[in-house]
């Protein structure tokens, strides 16, 4: 079974980030396995630790690469990723030469209250994800959500058949960007 690697880029307990990656596995009926890689627990990247990895860090490596593909779940935070986003990133990817994100295929989404519902942070992440941390990132189709009460619950059922048909679209191309990825290196 294809395994994905899920990072929500916010640790608050009732984010709607997390309720978006619930109702993306949801969806995804049972066709892959998730691993919700935890990202609270990591220390602030510091290149003088890379000597002697902290234990967090080593589990956060373990899970991406295991993993098939990494879906990223992101919040906007300042027309931008969030800081423990970009810390999980950063430690993953070192040191130099060990970067657990090379190869992967990889897809990035998010919501948000606002209109725009993390497009900004999507492109920054698009440009780190791709321009740097060697991924196959799936380009289309594009996962701006506008979050609202009551869209989506905390065990990730979705109330407007519309969204989530939208949704299960973005999960069936996904599914098939990391499949694509797989045949192509095995080939």
């Amino acid at each position: 079974m294809t395994k994905i690697a899920i990072i929500v880029g916010s640790i608050r307990k009732d984010s709607s980030n997390l309720k978006l990656a619930k109702a993306l596995e949801k969806l995804g009926g049972g066709r892959f396995s998730a691993v919700h890689v935890r990202i609270d627990d990591l220390p602030l990247f510091n290149q003088d630790l890379e000597g002697n990895v902290p234990a967090a860090v080593t589990r956060l490596k373990n899970e991406i690469e295991g993993a098939d593909g990494v879906l990223f779940v992101t919040p906007e935070y300042n027309r931008s990723i969030p800081g423990v986003l970009k810390n999980a990133i950063d430690w993953a990817s070192r040191p130099y030469g060990k970067n657990s994100f090379a190869g992967k295929p990889g897809a990035i989404c998010g919501t948000s209250p606002g209109a725009i519902g993390t497009a900004v942070a999507q492109a920054h992440l698009r440009s780190v994800t791709a321009g740097f941390l060697d991924m196959a990132m799936m380009a289309q189709p594009e996962l701006y959500l506008t979050f609202k009460d009551g869209l989506i619950d905390s065990d990730g059922n979705v109330s407007s058949p519309d969204t989530a048909k939208f949704l299960t679209g973005f999960v069936d191309r996904f599914l098939n960007h990391v499949g694509g990825a797989a045949k192509a290196k095995a080939a």
